[in-house]
């Protein structure tokens, strides 16, 4: 089986490299969640993360290799922060960077400019009560060896953290993608309130820093509708039309 799944996705990955598709990214679970089997239970997880060759097989390096854009998925390394603190929070501080070394590891070889890393707390519809602040892990994600971070910025819980951007420097070079539009309502954002939220980042980090994005994925598949789809493709059409009057305004 493992090997069957294997050869799909190299057939697959050919194919997208055969058609040449400038620049596409292909989105790919991070470390955390090739471990998120045994995380919870009380061992050394050290050598299994650090070991990533053998979790996943230089898959990040053949998909840059395929010339595509590799962006990193990662739903549990903010989730996790909530059930680790209370333990403490040296354990969370501990597991996270952990977490971090081992996927810098992964990367290796792969230039910066060609790499995404989106953290996220799940598409899910639920309160978020546990979502952990931005604040208390932003330092974990800049450390992250990805031209670019996309976060999760246009939803009720998590708007008001563009603030976290005025103590906190994004790195010089890098790029900020913040969620403009959500999955976490069916509501389509108006464009003037895309652009708002475009200006404000692009006030913080610089306009040239800024690419306009979603919190989430909309996981539109057989099973799982966060949205209905003539909503979900509306409120792409926001963002193109937000990001057009926010570019009028800043450049």
């Amino acid at each position: 089986m493992e090997i069957e799944a294997r050869h799909e996705y190299r057939e697959e990955l050919a194919s997208l490299e055969r058609r040449a598709l400038d620049g596409l990214d292909l989105v790919v679970a991070s470390l955390d969640r090739t471990v998120e089997a045994v995380q919870h239970q009380d061992i050394e997880l050290a050598e299994l993360v650090i070991a990533d060759d053998d979790v996943i097989d230089g898959r990040y390096l053949e998909i840059h290799q395929a010339g595509l854009l590799l962006q990193v998925d990662d739903a549990v390394f903010a989730n996790m922060y909530d059930h680790l603190v209370q333990q403490s929070p040296e354990r969370y501080r501990e597991w996270a960077q952990l977490r971090v070394d081992a996927l810098n590891h992964a990367l290796r070889g792969i230039p910066e400019d060609r790499i995404r890393y989106h953290i996220c707390f799940g598409s899910w519809h639920v309160p978020h009560l546990a979502d952990a602040a931005l604040g208390d892990i932003v330092g974990y994600i800049v450390q992250v060896n990805a031209g670019a971070y996309s976060i999760e910025a246009a939803n009720p819980r998590h708007e008001h953290e563009w603030r976290v951007w005025q103590d906190h420097k994004l790195p010089p070079g890098k790029i900020l993608i913040p969620g403009v539009i959500t999955h976490h309502t069916i509501t389509v954002e108006h464009p003037r309130l895309v652009a708002d939220r475009i200006v404000r980042y692009a006030k913080l980090v610089g306009p040239e820093n800024v690419i306009a994005g979603t919190d989430c994925g909309f996981a539109q598949v057989d099973v799982i509708e966060r949205v209905p789809a003539p909503v979900m493709w509306a409120k792409f059409e926001a963002l193109v039309q937000g990001a057009e009057l926010a570019s009028k305004e800043l450049f």
